[in-house]
C-alpha cells in the first residue's frame, strides 16, 4: 500500500467563518465522493488559504464532519500578485493500492480556473 495525494481548491465570497466552513466541507465531501475514500484511510490533510481569509481555520470544517482522528494543518498561501483571491486549498494524503494517476483532484467555484 502506498500513500497518495489528492489536491483540491475552492473559493469563498467573503472572509466569514460560515463561508469558510461551508466551502471547505463541500470541497472535502466532494473529494471523498469522487475518490471513494474512507476516513480511516486518510493519513493527513494540509489546508492553505490566501491572505485575507482568517475568520476561521479550514480544518474546523474537517472536524465538524467527523475527521477527529485525522492530523490536520492550516497555513497561509504566499501572497503572489495576481493570484486567485479568497481561495482555500487542500492536499489530502491517504493510503491506497491505486496509482497516483487514478486520483481525482477537485476544484470548485472560481478555483476551477486553476486547472484547465
Amino acid at each position: 500500500m502506498a500513500i497518495r495525494g489528492i489536491r483540491g481548491a475552492t473559493t469563498v465570497s467573503a472572509n466569514e467563518k460560515a463561508a469558510i466552513i461551508s466551502a471547505t466541507k463541500e470541497l472535502l465531501q466532494k473529494i471523498v465522493q469522487e475518490n471513494n475514500l474512507k476516513v480511516e484511510e486518510i493519513a493527513s490533510v494540509l489546508f492553505s488559504s490566501t491572505p485575507g481569509l482568517n475568520a476561521e481555520f479550514p480544518a474546523v470544517a474537517a472536524r465538524e464532519i467527523g475527521w477527529n482522528e485525522t492530523p490536520l494543518l492550516c497555513m497561509q498561501e504566499i501572497d503572489v500578485p495576481g493570484a486567485l483571491k479568497n481561495c482555500i486549498r487542500v492536499l489530502l494524503h491517504f493510503n491506497t493500492d491505486l496509482p497516483q494517476s487514478q486520483m481525482k483532484h477537485v476544484y470548485l467555484r472560481e478555483a476551477k480556473n486553476l486547472r484547465r
